[in-house]
């Protein structure tokens, strides 16, 4: 390499070395602007909006369909299946609009969609889908309820072609009252 071009490339780096401290001094100088608020969140015991709201204790005790009652509830569905002579698989986590798949000696299928509840409560919640496919496939599909007392207790009825119309286009899901499932609900068969 030549003198000139020795000297230009010095000179280029000595220009990029002075350009980056500038900038490191500026970044130095950065001072951060007071916050601001854009929400907020509120967060309210379960327990304490079902007093002030009048609905009582009841409503804070209802379970909802998730977690270790959900898959305690499946459990129960699955035995019972089996010892019906069914072989069922568990398709819950794959949002088909049923818990379990059941197969019948002659290869056909049945849906079961489970519901898992504290004996109290009043009310169980399902979804659109779910309520969709228990229509179209209204012969196969069973909704499993399966009702939690004390001492691991509980009561496991089934219930066929549980829903009578589609839910509104704009509903996500809807509220069911339980006793009035129970009404034409029957033992698992």
């Amino acid at each position: 390499m030549n003198s000139g071009e020795a000297q230009r490339r010095a000179d280029d780096l000595r220009e990029r070395l002075d350009r980056r401290l500038r900038e490191l001094d500026a970044e130095a100088d950065i001072s951060a602007a007071p916050p601001a608020v854009r929400g907020a969140l509120l967060i309210v015991p379960k327990g304490l909006l079902a007093t002030t709201t009048g609905r009582g204790a009841e409503a804070a005790t209802e379970a909802v369909d998730t977690g270790p009652i959900a898959a305690r509830a499946r459990e129960i569905v699955m035995a019972k299946e089996r010892e019906l002579g069914f072989e069922p698989t568990d398709r819950e986590f794959e949002r088909v609009g049923y818990d379990i798949e059941s197969r019948r000696p002659d290869g056909g299928l049945r849906f079961l969609e489970v519901k898992g509840r504290n004996a109290d409560a009043k009310t169980i919640t399902v979804t659109r889908n779910e309520i969709l496919t228990a229509l179209n496939k209204p012969d196969d599909y069973i909704l499993a309820l399966v009702r939690f007392g004390e001492d691991d207790r509980y009561e496991l009825t089934y219930l066929r072609r549980p829903f009578g119309a589609q839910p509104d286009d704009a509903a996500a899901s809807v509220e069911y009252a339980i006793p009035k499932l129970l009404e034409r609900a029957g033992p698992p068969s």
